[in-house]
């Protein structure tokens, strides 16, 4: 009979070990995944400053050259897409940033979430507005035709900082780390006919030629992918 208390208590002390261990397992995989979704990669640059490499022009590519370290969009309607490696462009969750910078009556904007297409504005994805002086009155920030911004932020002819964050659901928008739009997507969105393409889903970048008397310059163009 002692015999046989003494292997219960024995089998009791391994127990209450081994359920002690698994939860001291159980905290630091917990821990270590909560680690893994708050912590984002890296800055990585898009564009090397030098060349077009790793972009791809839609309809007419002359629009887009490269001067003193910046890409300069001026010319007739066309769309600069990030084919690259990076992400194999194809982005989800991430932040966005450029240093751009406005000429008078210009408008531009940045896409994401989009696909390359040939002709035509994307229709597929989400426009960030540029644009502090054209006739168009959604200004630099705007979730285009979604939360758009009427008050001008940022001035023509001086370099600002557009950043774009997606996580999930949520679009925030900074304009020199001031955020200007914050934009939650409905469940189960419903877009009109010719907004279709306009919901969160993945895709890469694109900036955009708007029309021939509109000069923007773009440069330090980069991501930082995130993992949710």
């Amino acid at each position: 009979m002692l015999k046989f208390k003494k292997q219960d208590s024995n089998f009791r002390s391994i127990m209450k070990k081994l359920i002690i261990l698994c939860a001291i397992s159980l905290f630091l995989i917990s821990c270590s995944n909560l680690s893994r979704k708050n912590k984002a990669g890296a800055w990585i640059n898009l564009f090397d400053g030098k060349s077009l490499n790793g972009w791809k022009a839609s309809e007419n590519p002359g629009t887009f050259k490269v001067e003193n370290g910046s890409i300069i969009v001026e010319g007739p309607r066309a769309h600069l897409f990030y084919v690259g490696t990076v992400m194999n462009h194809d982005f989800k969750n991430f932040e966005f940033k450029a240093r751009v910078m406005t000429m008078p009556g210009a408008n531009s904007g940045i896409y994401f979430h989009t696909d390359y297409q040939e002709k035509g504005f994307p229709s597929k994805g989400h426009e960030v507005q540029v644009n502090n002086s054209h006739t168009d009155w959604r200004r630099t920030g705007s979730l285009y035709s979604i939360q758009d911004v009427k008050e001008v932020t940022v001035k023509d002819n001086e370099w600002f900082t557009e950043h774009i964050i997606v996580r999930g659901k949520k679009v925030t928008i900074k304009i020199n780390d001031k955020t200007v739009v914050e934009y939650i997507e409905p469940d189960n969105v419903e877009r009109s006919k010719d907004q279709a393409g306009r919901v969160i889903s993945n895709g890469t970048f694109a900036l955009q030629g708007h029309d021939p008397k509109s000069k923007v310059f773009y440069k330090e163009v980069m991501v930082r992918p995130l993992p949710y």
